[in-house]
């Protein structure tokens, strides 16, 4: 099992000191999305878990933790957001020097191989133009190019969900030629840094400026960094989404940075509900059981087995 913690809401900025009580508990609550009564029970022993994929646009709160978590004998890496907006589309968010040197922080203590660095998503606006954009990119490369190998990147999608949020932003709609336009030039910023380029989840082929689909929840890294073989199935999330499985034990409007392009977090105020409703003793991230309402459930046992196979990676690299 590739636990995601989590693409739903951040963790590592907000929720450190309950995600590590479950580690501590081995096990964690999840509520389904669409009955929210219904909470599944999820394992987090090292047998079931073959490695953690944190999200986060904040990773310094959990620092504290890594050394930890390292000596519990979880194996993981970090999907490590940093965009170039400002409070206007980013309202709590620290300064971006704190962020860019916590990641810094972060991929010494770990390794660079295992912080992600994204750049996610763009959008364009009167303000944040191409040319914006462009500038950016290369200055958070030069910033970061030693303490990161790959960069992933997406466009903004065209989520009804948060357009009340970004009505007063004039978006623009991204052409195919805006693509083409950002993927040329941060193909050959990214070469010049000498770092990886994928997107995520894109249908546009940008294969000829040398970026390939990428896979967040990465089979391939995984196995590096476990040591073992993996058979796992693919995801299913998006048609152009290249992750293998993972179980998410995050909850949908429970972060507090407020982005107004989120697609996970689009009310303000409920996100602000739901984060004092947290309970760091709670086996749920949001709240606490109902025991008269809420029904835990186990979930499907290929769900949460390991995919790793008895094979020693150093047999097949």
């Amino acid at each position: 099992m590739i636990l995601s913690v989590s693409r739903r809401t951040d963790i590592p900025a907000f929720y450190g000191k309950w995600f590590m009580q479950r580690l501590k508990e081995q096990y964690v609550l999840v509520r389904n999305p669409f009955n929210i009564h219904q909470l599944s029970n999820i394992p987090l022993t090292t047998t079931s878990i073959d490695a953690i994929v944190f999200w986060t646009k904040n990773s310094k709160p959990i620092h504290k933790y890594l050394k930890e978590i390292d000596n519990m004998g979880y194996k993981y890496y970090f999907q490590y957001t940093i965009t170039p907006y400002k409070k206007d589309m980013e309202e709590n968010l620290p300064d971006k020097k704190i962020i860019i040197n916590a990641f810094k922080e972060l991929s010494t203590l770990i390794g660079r191989e295992k912080v992600i660095l994204r750049y996610d998503p763009i959008v364009l606006t009167s303000s944040y133009t191409i040319d914006y954009h462009i500038k950016a990119f290369e200055k958070l490369c030069n910033h970061l190019k030693d303490y990161t190998n790959k960069i992933i990147f997406s466009f903004l999608d065209d989520y009804k969900i948060i357009s009340k949020n970004m009505k007063n932003h004039n978006i623009y709609n991204i052409t195919t030629d805006d693509m083409h336009t950002l993927a040329k030039n941060f193909s050959s910023i990214a070469k010049s840094y000498n770092l990886i380029l994928e997107s995520c989840a894109e249908k546009i082929d940008l294969e000829k400026y040398n970026i390939n689909h990428g896979k967040c929840i990465d089979n391939e890294l995984i196995e590096k960094i476990t040591g073992a073989k993996l058979k796992a199935p693919k995801d299913n999330q998006r048609e152009s989404c290249g992750c293998i499985k993972c179980i998410d034990i995050g909850e949908y409007n429970s972060c507090v940075h407020n982005c107004l392009y989120c697609y996970a977090n689009v009310n303000k105020d409920s996100a602000y509900k739901s984060y004092k409703l947290h309970n760091p003793l709670s086996p749920l991230l949001i709240g606490n059981i109902d025991y008269e309402k809420d029904k835990i459930v186990e979930r499907n046992k290929f769900d949460i087995k390991s995919y790793k196979q008895e094979t020693n990676i150093e047999d097949f690299i």
